[in-house]
């Protein structure tokens, strides 16, 4: 079994990887790290910067998860900014942002990125979905409007609340994760 440090805080990113790099023969190792996000306009930029500086910090290689959203009808708004905008915007925000919009469409970049001093290994996924027009489940204000291709009709927020009842994860919506898993089991060794 190999194993990899994990920098992140958030409980359904850390299950997320578990579940998935198990299946890779890779034991995935929290580690809860402050790091100051550098602002920017392309959201890889953030994930490597974030990246390199959990490694100064941890002194090991280490793997992190970054997260982005475009909406298309908005000029891809918010991009790398949407940590600070879910602070800020509740639910009827996001609606009213999309009321009177045809495109309904956003889409999530979900980035894992791992760096060991030398390599610095960056893998994307794509997931898309559509802004509903009320809010449902509990929890953080987007993931309560947007719906992700293939949870049939479920808001994320909705996803979540079935996941914690039947400990199931799809695979396939964290792609991301299978793209680390094969090269990191195949290309690192320990």
């Amino acid at each position: 079994m190999k194993t990899i440090t994990f920098i992140t805080s958030n409980p359904h990113k850390l299950e997320e990887a578990r579940s998935v790099l198990e299946g890779y023969g890779i034991v995935v190792e929290p580690l809860q790290i402050d790091i100051d996000e550098i602002q920017h306009h392309d959201p890889l930029k953030i994930t490597e910067a974030k990246v390199k500086s959990a490694y100064e910090k941890a002194g090991q290689p280490v793997v992190v998860n970054d997260s982005s959203w475009e909406i298309p009808a908005l000029g891809g708004f918010p991009g790398g900014y949407m940590k600070d905008v879910v602070g800020w915007f509740t639910t009827e925000d996001f609606l009213a942002l999309m009321k009177d919009k045809d495109d309904r469409r956003i889409i999530l970049h979900d980035v894992v990125a791992y760096f060991d001093g030398d390599k610095l290994k960056v893998f994307r996924f794509d997931r898309y979905g559509v802004f509903v027009s009320e809010p449902h489940g509990e929890g953080m204000s987007m993931n309560q409007v947007v719906s992700m291709e293939g949870s049939g009709g479920l808001t994320i927020a909705e996803e979540f609340e079935h996941r914690c009842n039947d400990k199931k994860i799809d695979p396939t919506n964290f792609q991301h994760w299978q793209k680390f898993g094969s090269w990191f089991a195949n290309e690192v060794s320990e």
